[in-house]
């Protein structure tokens, strides 16, 4: 069994400034947790608040995207080289938000995990289908994902990934999480897909419309390696709560 893997992406929220004040109240109870792994990926312009307000914690932080290229003529863009300089240990890709606003294709995600493997850091891959349906439509979209992203990877290159499963028709304003028995076969699916290329330590996510309420039930669920959380995540005392959940049990920690 791998430690379960916590962490939350803060989307285009919060500040330095916000950054340094959700920093000074989470950081004493979240250093408290040490049978869980927990990470932060704060906005572009907020890391560098997470590596000086992480960096003598086990918590990691990082960055919710990257440019393929290691460096060149890319206005506006930031390159793997530059995010290991920071210190990222994670750096997610993929997010349907990146493939609808920026149409973003497998082709592309797959050239951003080589960036991020050839300097040393984790890439955390999200996938997920689009609409409501049956699991065996949502699998066969996910796994398309799967395999135009990480289907040229080899068993220890896929060890270093994390995979993120996050159906797009729960995450947003209103939203809810999918159905336990959904997210468990999907999991399970995704897991199966990875053992048949030989990865044996990937750990697998759920993200979408994790909340306090919910965060235990889901994390307890077969093939549920840990928790991704969005929007609740921006109250740093919620995300206290959801971090702080008994993996085994299903309650929170007094």
């Amino acid at each position: 069994m791998s430690r379960p893997l916590i962490g939350t992406s803060w989307k285009m929220n919060l500040s330095p400034s916000e950054a340094g004040a959700w920093f000074a109240q989470a950081v004493p109870a979240l250093s408290k947790l040490d049978d869980r792994d927990l990470f932060v990926l704060p906005p572009f312009t907020a890391i560098h608040v997470a590596r000086d307000a992480l960096c003598r914690t086990a918590i990691a932080w990082g960055a919710q995207d990257v440019h393929a290229d290691d460096a060149g003529a890319h206005t506006g863009d930031v390159s793997a080289a530059m995010l290991a300089d920071l210190g990222c240990h994670f750096v997610e890709v993929g997010h349907s938000e990146r493939r609808r606003d920026h149409r973003e294709g497998d082709a592309l995600i797959a050239a951003k995990i080589g960036a991020i493997h050839r300097h040393g850091m984790i890439p955390l891959l999200c996938v997920g289908e689009r609409s409501p349906g049956s699991v065996a439509t949502a699998l066969a979209v996910v796994t398309r994902q799967l395999r135009g992203a990480l289907g040229a990877l080899d068993a220890d290159a896929l060890g270093r990934a994390v995979v993120a499963y996050e159906p797009v028709w729960a995450i947003g304003v209103g939203a809810m999480a999918a159905p336990l028995h959904h997210i468990e076969a999907m999991h399970a699916g995704i897991h199966r897909w990875l053992a048949r290329h030989g990865a044996r330590s990937t750990r697998v996510l759920y993200g979408g419309s994790v909340d306090s309420a919910n965060a235990a039930p889901i994390a307890n669920l077969a093939g549920v390696d840990g928790l991704f959380v969005g929007r609740a995540a921006l109250d740093p005392k919620t995300f206290i709560r959801i971090a702080s959940i008994d993996i085994e049990g299903g309650h929170e920690r007094d």
